[in-house]
């Protein structure tokens, strides 16, 4: 069985909205433009290519980032990897023809069924909305988080707001930054 790992860029009060400079967002580009750049702290981004076998994505996600992504050089191991889009709305006409295997998924059962073929870890990039009904069905099992020191207010949030169980979290990897980042990477406990 695979494992799902969420990653985000997440503001203390759990907003993960625009932290690239996406349009539409208040606080747009909050990554960069208010927290000092210390490039260790950014260390596990390039983990996450080595470790992950395939990446997984909503909609929303997957139009901005292959957009941009197939010719950065810093996102060559994506490139290559297969890349899986949840959305009930995108055509194969849509995916892009230069960013590699992209295959549509129609459902969270669909995601339930991948975790069950073999190979290694499956990353999810951005995907707020899908971050939240994954998380909610129990499909993600590890969180990879650079926390922010910002309070952001309004924006899409890691987490929903769904009325649930506990869902407890084993902190297994965490450091904190000069510049007053955190990484903490959470196992969820089954």
């Amino acid at each position: 069985m695979r494992i799902v790992i969420s990653t985000a860029f997440v503001s203390l009060d759990g907003v993960v909205e625009a932290p690239g400079g996406e349009p539409g967002y208040r606080n747009s580009g909050w990554t960069f433009k208010d927290v000092e750049f210390l490039p260790e702290a950014f260390d596990i981004k390039g983990r996450e290519q080595q470790e992950a076998t395939a990446m997984l994505m909503g909609r929303t996600s997957y139009e901005a980032f292959s957009a941009v992504w197939p010719d950065m050089e810093d996102f060559a191991g994506y490139k290559v990897m297969p890349k899986y889009v949840v959305s009930t709305t995108l055509a194969e006409g849509d995916l892009v023809s230069n960013w590699g295997e992209t295959t549509i998924l129609r459902s969270l059962d669909e995601v339930a069924a991948l975790k069950e073929t073999e190979g290694g870890p499956i990353i999810v990039h951005g995907s707020a909305s899908l971050n939240q009904a994954l998380s909610d069905a129990g499909l993600i099992d590890r969180y990879h988080l650079l926390v922010f020191p910002l309070l952001l207010g309004a924006g899409k949030r890691l987490f929903s707001a769904t009325d649930k169980d506990t869902q407890k979290l084993k902190l297994v990897e965490h450091e904190v930054y000069a510049n007053g980042l955190q990484k903490n990477v959470f196992d969820v406990v089954r």
